[in-house]
């Protein structure tokens, strides 16, 4: 399999749907929404919706169905990095190559924008019954999975003990793995429990699809962490080395390079087994996994 193609066509069919979904740049009062748009069209690879598509084919649910939550899984990750980005969290002036909404529009649009996103992917989720394409108890389970991975218990969790720690003596690793789980892999997770409920996937499958998420988010962020000392700043579209500057507690400075990497590549296995009892259908998963591992960007 192509991995890259298939990501790019189903990573189009994510941002034309979010094209016709949000309101016009125009659309009064002008500004929010030309903020909205300015963050969801910025770039990014559109994992997580992807994903939600991915999961619902791999149990036999229509990716069409899904596609409503699936840009409402996007709308929540697009939210969660305005609001990252801002003086009082991470302070960021550049996110994928281009001056971060806060530079943009200023502070207050900024946080307005986000929690406009956070709104509006639940009106997109629950989009998937209103227009009749899954039944209602199904959404009703994705809300409440959705909702559970981005509250405290999952991003905005994930989120505090980032910002608490940092510039602290170091985390122990029980720490970093709650803040890997909680900030980066509960929406993953969420995303392909989302698709393998709204298609319509039985509880052994949509367990085993949020094993493979959970593993698959976890070693998602050790690659960012390894990204942040390794990579290249024009191929990730933001300054490297801001980890260490801001004294943060990452994979790579709680566990080392070496072990980072190792971790990475066991995460990366443990996703790779939870798919062990599908077959080709999940393929796109298994070259999802594999492609996380060596990513550069």
């Amino acid at each position: 399999m192509n991995f890259l193609h298939e990501l790019a066509v189903k990573g189009r069919l994510v941002e034309e749907a979010l094209d016709r979904y949000l309101p016009p740049a125009d659309h009064y009062p002008p500004i929010i929404h030309e903020a909205i748009r300015y963050s969801v069209f910025a770039g990014g690879k559109r994992l997580r919706p992807v994903l939600v598509l991915a999961a619902a084919e791999v149990v036999g649910g229509s990716s069409a169905a899904v596609l409503p939550a699936a840009c409402g899984l996007e709308l929540i990750h697009t939210y969660s990095l305005i609001h990252d980005d801002l003086p009082a969290m991470d302070n960021d002036d550049f996110r994928r190559g281009k001056p971060t909404s806060h530079k943009v529009f200023g502070e207050a649009i900024a946080i307005l924008a986000g929690d406009a996103l956070l709104t509006m992917a639940f009106e997109l989720i629950a989009r998937c019954t209103v227009d009749g394409l899954v039944p209602a108890a199904r959404v009703t389970r994705a809300i409440y999975e959705i909702s559970k991975a981005a509250g405290s218990e999952g991003l905005i969790g994930g989120q505090v003990v980032d910002i608490t720690s940092s510039g602290r003596p170091l985390a122990s690793e029980d720490v970093l793995w709650y803040m890997h789980e909680a900030k980066t892999a509960a929406l993953y997770r969420a995303a392909l429990r989302t698709g393998a409920i709204l298609g319509g996937g039985d509880e052994k499958s949509i367990d085993l699809l949020g094993e493979f998420g959970r593993h698959f988010g976890v070693a998602f962020q050790i690659t960012d962490d390894i990204l942040d000392v390794e990579g290249e700043q024009a191929k990730l579209g933001k300054p490297i080395g801001s980890d260490v500057r801001n004294r943060k507690h990452t994979s790579v400075t709680v566990l080392g390079l070496n072990r980072a990497k190792e971790e990475a590549r066991r995460r990366c296995k443990l996703s790779l087994e939870a798919l062990a009892g599908f077959g080709s259908e999940a393929d796109f998963l298994r070259a999802a996994a594999e492609f996380i591992i060596a990513r550069e960007y």
